[in-house]
């Protein structure tokens, strides 16, 4: 009984290790269905019956005189990446401890003078003494940069203006996807006349930057090593 139960254990891990390696090796894909949000947005309606008020400055979708920029939800920005991260960190620390004792005839009072002329023959006390000494140093500098572009929708108007942004994009290239996904808060005034604007000028700005495919894998430690790490204790 306890056999069978041991061989039963053994293949459910064998299979659970043979699927936990199989699912890291599907190819990435690209979904070409359109977003949720699209499908949930009504179609539009052409209104037929606009009424022009004989201005140039009118308040159709093509007015004359008007910035291209982003007004209205579901507007399209393009955000300009431009990150530089530099970093350099320093640690240093040393630890030094030592102690001694000393056991002689003078703690025996009276008798402390004749023990300790005797000491040279009988050995009579001890010493001891112990040390201990720790040192260690540290450096880390790190310097990367990241610059591209991404195109953003309005997601939501917030009440003093200010629009909160999210993009993403997909790129699938001989089996290796690159994804680029970035939102935050921006204000309107800093949209340029080219529709642009750099993500410096975000706030609450979170970019992500990731591949997907062979050059990840080779790149990434597998299950079994990191189960060993995590319990390996040196």
């Amino acid at each position: 009984m306890k056999k069978m139960l041991l061989t039963n254990f053994m293949l459910f891990f064998a299979i659970l290790s043979l699927s936990s390696c199989t699912a890291g090796l599907t190819e990435p894909e690209l979904d070409f269905e359109p977003p949720k949000y699209v499908e949930q947005m009504p179609a539009r309606e052409d209104k037929k019956d606009f009424t022009s008020t004989g201005s140039i400055f009118g308040q159709g979708d093509k007015p004359l005189f008007s910035d291209r920029k982003a007004m209205n939800l579901n507007d399209i920005v393009t955000v300009i990446i431009s990150e530089t991260a530099t970093s350099s960190s320093i640690g240093a620390k040393q630890l030094s401890e030592s102690d001694s004792t000393e056991f002689g005839g003078g703690v025996f009072s009276k008798a402390g003078a004749p023990i300790a002329s005797l000491n040279t023959f009988s050995d009579i006390g001890f010493t001891a003494g112990s040390a201990l000494r720790y040192q260690g140093q540290g450096s880390a500098t790190k310097d990367a940069s990241f610059t591209t572009t991404v195109s953003a929708r309005v997601v939501k108007i917030l009440q003093n203006g200010n629009y909160f942004i999210s993009g993403r994009r997909e790129i699938l290239i001989d089996h290796q996807k690159q994804i680029i996904q970035i939102s935050g808060v921006i204000r309107p005034y800093d949209i340029d006349q080219n529709n642009n604007i750099n993500s410096s000028q975000m706030s609450e700005a979170k970019i992500l930057y990731k591949t997907e495919g062979d050059v990840e894998r080779a790149t990434k430690q597998g299950w079994g090593t990191k189960a060993i790490q995590a319990i390996w204790p040196f």
